[in-house]
């Protein structure tokens, strides 16, 4: 392997682990430990790794803000919507199934999605909620709580009484960041939380993320890669960083 392979596989491997170490890489590809010191050196001079004792970190590895709700609504249009897809194609066939929607933009993608067997919507999403208020067939929950004006979300003791109240088949739940290391993550505790009781909540959990949050870790985990039933998301994703979830029995489906 030469020298450039070797620093980019490094690179998707502490993006998915958090952090490598000198001594563990060393082994993993065969060379010295001075050869790795010098691999990280180089990537730290390009601002993708953060050295630490021993080893390196991610660049981004804490990150404490996110984008509005507007703001994201631009980005990664079309990734979004081929997850969206994805996703929905994954949903059981059978009449009466009842579906979970999590705030947020590539979740809100699934809305002219949805097969005619889908039944219930639960979401705690105001704008969710009322694209699928339009629909007469379907059944609409919103999640009662105060609401956050960076993503017109619902989030509270009131939101997670409710979900603790219900069962629903299948939840989709959006993340601002995935690694194998941290899991899926968001800046917001009270946003952490009630994505924790929805997947408390669902038969089945998945995430829907695009590939450029990976390796993005967020001030709050609210699931591991081991605690959801599987990821969705586009086909961007670094092959080194496939692995690396599929390594830890992450389910992982690309749109």
């Amino acid at each position: 392997m030469y020298a450039e392979e070797r620093q980019h596989d490094i690179v998707a491997l502490a993006r998915g682990l958090g952090r490598v170490s000198v001594s563990e890489l060393a082994g993993r590809y065969e060379v010295t430990s001075e050869t790795i010191r010098r691999d990280l050196d180089a990537l730290a001079s390009k601002g993708l790794l953060s050295r630490v004792h021993g080893g390196a970190v991610p660049a981004e590895k804490l990150r404490l803000t996110e984008a509005s709700l507007r703001d994201r609504e631009v980005e990664s249009g079309e990734q979004k919507l081929a997850i969206a897809e994805r996703a929905v194609s994954l949903l059981p066939r059978r009449e009466g199934l009842t579906l979970l929607l999590d705030a947020g933009t590539t979740t809100a993608h699934a809305c002219e999605l949805l097969p005619p067997w889908v039944s219930a919507v639960v979401t705690n999403s105001v704008p969710i909620a009322g694209r699928l208020a339009e629909r007469h067939e379907l059944n609409v929950l919103l999640l009662g709580g105060q609401v956050r004006g960076l993503t017109q979300a619902t989030v509270g003791a009131m939101a997670i009484a409710t979900l603790a109240d219900i069962r629903v088949d299948v939840a989709f739940l959006g993340a601002n960041g995935f690694s194998v290391g941290h899991g899926f993550s968001t800046p917001d505790p009270a946003e952490a939380a009630v994505k924790r009781a929805m997947i408390a909540s669902a038969r089945e959990a998945y995430v829907l993320a695009d590939a450029a949050k990976f390796g993005a870790d967020y001030l709050v985990s609210f699931a591991g890669v081991d605690e959801v039933d599987g990821l969705v998301t586009d086909q961007a994703l670094d092959p080194g960083a496939v692995a690396a979830l599929r390594a830890a029995e992450m389910d992982v489906h690309l749109a």
